[in-house]
């Protein structure tokens, strides 16, 4: 269903932004969750190395920001059109987001987004809360995507740009398989051993040291599947609202990168990576997936919703659940107080 089924896990973004140049020079691109150890950077490299118009990227910390603009001025000095934008972004942070929102409004003088990549996610090992009272990878990998996500709309950042469509790319993970979305308990303040609806419940048994919960009960893969789930309801409800619209959205697994598992991880649930993941990518092979979903001619009009390996596939059937997926919006816009009714965009 892609244009290039020869793409696989080894495949890297800067490959596949060579192939896809044509749709990278010019445009407008926003990415999310950059740090100079993580997918975000790489993916801000692969679109960079074809000269695009406007790149902005978007992170809670300035410094880090920085470091991956000079990696691009380095590594591509003859690619000086490009213009890099920095803005400040925590996505835990509702006051943030609306922040972040007016000054790319700012930056791109009204002007169309070509490609939103939100690549930004946490997972924490502990239990902690965002500034609004929620659980904080809940909050952030979803909620603060579903607000940034639409507050761009509500501009009209992202809505009827020239052909070929604008998208909204999502990064998610396999991860999602842990848990559906727990609408009975989404902070999980409860025990976990505290009986919820069967639909609702997390994977059982877990595999070993995923099982591991703090002393209050938390568990943070549980929750992080949570979060991955959600993001993929979220854009499975985007796909079916924003269709005809001009504006395409995907979702996907990038792979598993040594890197990408958080810095403060439990070593013994790094250690359980190790034992169920047969290869490991490389920064640029994990943001492969993402670029394809970005820029392949081939997904214009809609086909499949979540890809793997740089080819469409198929998500777990709690995040494939039309239902589910409206239900959570409009839990979502219950938490940020304020509707989203994308046919009036």
């Amino acid at each position: 269903m892609t244009s290039h089924p020869e793409f696989n896990e080894r495949t890297t973004g800067t490959e596949v932004a060579r192939v896809f140049a044509d749709q990278i020079r010019g445009k407008t691109i926003l990415i999310t969750g950059i740090s100079p150890k993580g997918i975000g950077a790489s993916t801000a490299l692969a679109f960079a190395s074809q000269a695009p118009d406007l790149l902005i990227l978007a992170s809670r910390t300035k410094s880090k920001l920085e470091a991956v603009a000079d990696q691009i001025r380095t590594k591509f000095p003859s690619n000086s059109n490009t213009r890099i934008e920095l803005v400040s972004l925590d996505l835990s942070s509702q006051h943030s987001i609306r922040q972040a929102v007016t000054e790319i409004t700012r930056l791109t003088n009204n002007n169309k987004l070509d490609i939103l990549i939100n690549n930004a996610a946490i997972n924490t090992t502990t239990r902690q809360t965002t500034p609004e009272g929620l659980e904080i990878t809940f909050g952030t990998n979803h909620i603060g995507t579903f607000l940034f996500t639409n507050l761009l709309l509500l501009r009209n950042n992202l809505l009827s740009p020239p052909p070929p469509p604008a998208r909204i790319i999502t990064v998610s993970s396999a991860g999602h398989r842990l848990s559906p979305i727990r609408f009975s308990d989404y902070n999980f303040s409860s025990h976990p051993e505290k009986e919820v609806p069967p639909e609702e419940d997390y994977m059982h048994p877990l595999p070993g040291a995923f099982a591991k919960c703090t002393e209050d009960g938390y568990n943070g893969m549980v929750t992080y599947g949570q979060s991955k789930t959600a993001n993929i309801l979220f854009t499975s409800y985007l796909q079916r609202q924003l269709k005809g619209r001009g504006v395409g959205a995907y979702t996907l697994h990038p792979g598993t990168i040594e890197t990408e598992l958080g810095r403060d991880q439990d070593p013994e649930v790094k250690e359980e990576f190790h034992k169920i993941e047969a290869y490991w990518k490389s920064l640029d092979e994990g943001c492969a997936t993402t670029m394809v979903a970005a820029l392949d001619p081939a997904l214009d009009e809609t086909k499949g919703l979540y890809l793997v390996d740089c080819q469409v596939s198929d998500p777990h059937p709690h995040a494939k659940d039309e239902v589910a997926a409206e239900r959570l919006w409009k839990l979502s816009e219950e938490i940020v107080g304020e509707k989203f009714t994308l046919e009036d965009f």
